[in-house]
């Protein structure tokens, strides 16, 4: 057969800079429609068996849909092609899971599962590139899946990962070649959200994808993977029959931890069914199937394990459970990451075998998971008591967090209806629980403590979808989220410390210092409505108290609704409904905080009635601070309706200061994705196709990366529809005046070293020179300073034709190893860089985060025409911003940007210099294809 092509061949003047080394960053696991994980990765040569067995296991119409012909077995030739790939012109992916030969029986199968088993293919995805133009790489594509998978989202998954793979070697078009009859796979195509287009030749469809992502695929893959993570999920908290792996006697924090889930489970087992192994079940019953189902009527003997053992018995028994329908494992014990690298590669090890098993990994180092669903509640974790059920569902990495967590949620009567600890989060994370929380109808407040974000760009994205249509409530530790706890492993950030900050806004969700926080805001939203603004009524037992509370109110960006009329000491029962009455009337407010301590006389509860009665007969939402009540204590009850009582009045004001701001982003209008047209005269798609061949060229002749002159900067900016203003480098004041002669007068002269282009203060910049003379004089004097000032000698001048008179501002992006691209803005400026006033967005970005960055710096009102100066075209430079967000977003080899400066003048914005740097692209945390960690 033919050999591979190399991948540096030469396609036409451009050398393709890709390895045909095993390109192991493909691989991954993924979770399929109906919540269990499979493995993908490139397809090796040592697959030949795998794949021979995979096709002869297949039906004759899968068959003769994939190979237009009855083809029962590969023919040898055709078998090492298949397997034999170059990863660039040539690759192919495939999904696998743990084989077992066929004749093994039950009596040996515990014996089996414990050591290494061959994997089976259970679906291929393939690429073959037949047109290797530059800016317009077109692949042949062809999918088969194994019959048993048809149906759970394998296809699907599949031309995510093929067409991902095929983005990183320049492809940017797919044809296939289906027929008609072949409907599942024409859906795939079609559903997938590209731009597709297809037509009839001779009984066969010929389907043309291009693999630019757009909006609706970007949908279309967001909605998928809510289904089956959520599904995924679901899996595990709805288990009813649970295995507990581990010693049973002795003193080792193993031990302790067994014996825990023994106790905690006999004190209140909820309606969860828990086998010990070695005391209710051996491995040789779950292996002969000796338990039956476990009475869901699916094919399951248990649904989940929880496990307390050192790791490598961890791995063993997640290798064992095979077979028995277990959808997870919670590993309790620690040992592993925070170990060192030894445990690193035991956690991957893990994962690895747990994933292939379609088996979920909660910790190590958790707490355990529970629920409080009626009838079907989830007791898998080391706490003796649960919370009692409620509407609030509780995430947290930290075991110890977890623990005072729950017990605070006891105390205050709040009420859970989920607890998930994550410990480690090897595999499921706070982003799993999410998806999760988004559709569960028990679960009306989303409240997370994390320790880290390993892939924030997901985070921010599944949040703001669920703060949307629920509150989310977090805190993150450390106060920037730079804290890395032993057993976390997370990529390095060079972000600015408050890139959290940004994240944790941009996706709407409230942002609590500590866990004392997050339960105020929590009692808030789970009991009361969300106010409809931020209009404040004040009813306090003193005048100092009353003008206490209006300070905090104003604190909190709230405004306090008429002078607050203080109920005297002791005050009659009709005293006190009148005052609430008249704060409860219609339109008086949106909200009500109520405080009430007495001096001398012992407390009464008529207050807490009067209040209790008419926040219910009204709906407004309303906080109390009252002595001796806390939580959610029956004496605020009336009907359905509580109200949370804090041990302050700061405290109580500070969470309905929070709700308040959520209530509004929740009406704002959050925008669209900004997809400003590129090139002008050239469609977006050969836009990115252009640009992406000159990346390509450029990485080719300098791999360890580039930074790039005007002009190339010039072409590359072009391609997304930006102009830089035109320029002209110069080392004479001759070639000074024949550059100004060839841009038109007046110029502008500046000294080209980064350090003096511009420093007016320091003679690096002159501006508006209108004649040949002016301009000759101040060259000479520039060259004469540079060379003081430099230590570079024979120094550059650039000559630049004058841009309309504006406000000069930054826009850069940087590519983070963690957030992937940030964007950032301000205005220039000595003391604007002093004082970092600078806003920062995670794209994809919203027309209205946009906007935000622009109007989000102090110095913002000089764009807004500031003490009489004219008002800038700031349509314009929110024009520029997108377009740099968009490129930031398509080109993770732009290592970093800089446009500066961006002169912004009534009409229009001019880009006067702009600084490129490239290097080799990472794959980002929040990668174009469905994926879990690993």
């Amino acid at each position: 057969m033919d050999q591979p092509e190399r991948a540096d061949q030469r396609v036409g003047t451009v050398r393709l800079p890709y390895s045909t080394e095993y390109p192991v960053e493909w691989e991954a696991d993924v979770v399929l429609r109906d919540g269990s994980t499979t493995h993908v990765r490139p397809i090796r040569p040592e697959d030949a068996d795998a794949l021979q067995r995979f096709q002869m296991a297949q039906s004759e119409r899968s068959t003769y849909l994939r190979f237009f012909a009855a083809l029962q077995r590969i023919p040898d030739r055709m078998l090492t092609q298949l397997v034999t790939v170059d990863h660039v012109s040539r690759a192919a992916l495939v999904a696998v899971r743990p084989g077992s030969a066929p004749e093994a029986d039950a009596a040996d199968r515990a014996e089996d599962l414990a050591g290494d088993v061959a994997e089976d293919i259970i679906g291929v995805a393939r690429y073959d590139v037949i047109d290797d133009r530059p800016g317009r790489r077109t692949a042949e594509v062809a999918f088969n899946v194994a019959d048993a998978l048809q149906g759970q989202g394998l296809g699907s998954v599949l031309l995510e990962h093929i067409a991902a793979a095929a983005r990183e070697r320049g492809v940017h078009r797919f044809i296939a070649e289906v027929l008609p009859q072949n409907r599942a796979m024409l859906g795939v195509f079609r559903e997938a959200g590209y731009a597709v287009e297809q037509h009839l030749d001779d009984g066969v469809v010929t389907v043309s994808v291009d693999l630019d992502p757009t909006d609706r695929s970007r949908e279309v893959m967001a909605d998928r993977e809510h289904r089956t993570e959520a599904r995924s999920m679901q899996g595990l908290l709805s288990a009813r029959r649970v295995l507990l792996v581990g010693p049973s006697q002795g003193g080792t924090a193993d031990e302790l931890l067994a014996a825990r889930v023994r106790e905690a489970h006999a004190a209140g087992p909820g309606d969860t069914e828990l086998l010990v192994l070695g005391d209710d079940v051996t491995w040789a019953d779950l292996g002969n199937g000796g338990l039956g189902d476990n009475g869901s009527g699916e094919n399951a003997q248990v649904d989940l394990a929880v496990v307390a053992a050192p790791p490598d018995e961890v791995i063993d028994t997640v290798r064992r459970l095979r077979g028995t329908g277990a959808r997870g494992v919670v590993v309790l014990s620690a040992g592993w990451a925070e170990a060192g690298p030894d445990g690193v590669a035991r956690r991957r090890e893990l994962l690895r075998t747990a994933h292939a098993e379609g088996m979920r990994v909660v910790g190590p180092a958790s707490y355990g998971l529970l629920t409080n669903v009626p009838g079907a509640s989830l007791r898998a974790s080391l706490a003796l008591t649960a919370p009692k059920p409620g509407r609030v569902g509780l995430f947290s990495q930290s075991s110890p967090v977890a623990v005072t967590a729950a017990e605070t949620v006891k105390r205050r009567g709040l009420g859970l209806s989920t607890l998930v600890s994550a410990g480690h989060r090897a595999d499921v994370s706070g982003n799993d629980v999410m998806q999760y929380w988004q559709d569960d109808p028990h679960t009306d407040v989303a409240c997370l403590y994390l320790e880290t974000l390993g892939n924030p760009r997901k985070f921010s994205r599944i949040a703001r979808r669920l703060a949307q249509v629920k509150p989310v409530i977090v805190v993150v530790a450390g106060r920037h989220g730079s804290v890395v706890p032993p057993g976390h492993t997370v990529r390095a950030t060079r972000a600015p410390r408050r890139m959290l900050d940004e994240v944790l806004r941009q996706s709407g969700v409230i942002r609590a210092e500590n866990t004392h926080q997050l339960m105020d805001v929590a009692q808030v939203l789970a009991h009361q409505p969300l106010p409809t603004g931020g209009r404040v009524g004040i009813l306090a037992s003193s005048p100092s108290l009353a003008a206490l509370v209006a300070d905090a109110v104003a604190a909190a960006g709230l405004t306090v609704v008429g002078p607050p009329d203080p109920l005297s000491a002791g005050a009659p029962d009709d005293e006190i409904a009148a005052a609430a009455d008249a704060l409860y009337a219609p339109g008086a407010c949106d909200a009500v905080v109520v405080v009430s301590v007495p001096v001398v006389l012992p407390r009464t509860d008529a207050i807490a009635r009067a209040v209790a009665e008419a926040a219910a007969r009204t709906g407004r939402t309303t906080v109390v601070s009252a002595l001796g009540l806390h939580g959610m204590p029956d004496e605020l009850a009336s009907g359905d309706v509580r109200i949370p009582a804090f041990s302050t009045p700061e405290d109580a004001v500070w969470a309905l200061g929070a709700v308040v701001r959520y209530a509004q982003w929740r009406t704002q209008d959050h925008g669209t994705p900004v997809r400003p047209a590129l090139r002008e005269g050239m469609s977006d798609g050969a836009a990115r196709a252009q640009a992406r061949t000159l990346v390509e060229s450029l990485l080719t002749q300098e791999p360890a990366g580039a930074v790039l002159d005007q002009a190339t900067a010039t072409e590359l900016l072009a391609c997304y529809g930006l102009t830089l203003w035109g320029s002209r480098s110069v080392r004479t004041a001759s070639d000074a005046v024949t550059a100004a002669e060839e841009l038109g007068w007046p110029v502008a002269l500046k000294i080209a070293a980064p350090a003096l282009r511009h420093r007016a203060d320091l003679g690096g910049v002159r501006l508006d020179i209108a004649d040949a003379e002016d301009l000759r004089e101040d060259a000479e004097r520039m060259l004469a300073a540079a060379a003081s000032l430099l230590p570079a000698p024979d120094p550059v001048l650039e000559v630049q034709a004058m841009a309309p008179t504006g406000v000069a501002c930054v826009v850069r992006s940087v590519e983070d190893e963690l957030f992937g691209p940030v964007v950032s803005f301000g205005l220039a400026g000595d003391a604007v860089d002093l004082l970092d006033d600078v806003t920062h967005g995670v794209p994809p970005l919203t027309d209205a985060d946009v906007a935000r960055m622009v109007r989000g710096v102090r110095a913002a009102p000089r764009l807004f025409g500031y003490q009489g100066a004219p008002a800038a075209d700031v349509a314009a430079l929110e024009d520029v911003l997108a377009r740099v967000s968009v490129m930031a977003e398509d080109l993770p080899e732009l290592a970093s940007l800089e446009l500066y400066p961006v002169a912004v003048a009534e009409r229009g914005a001019a880009v006067l210099h702009a600084t490129i740097r490239l290097r080799p692209a990472e794959r980002r945390t929040d990668a174009p294809r469905r994926a879990l960690p690993g």
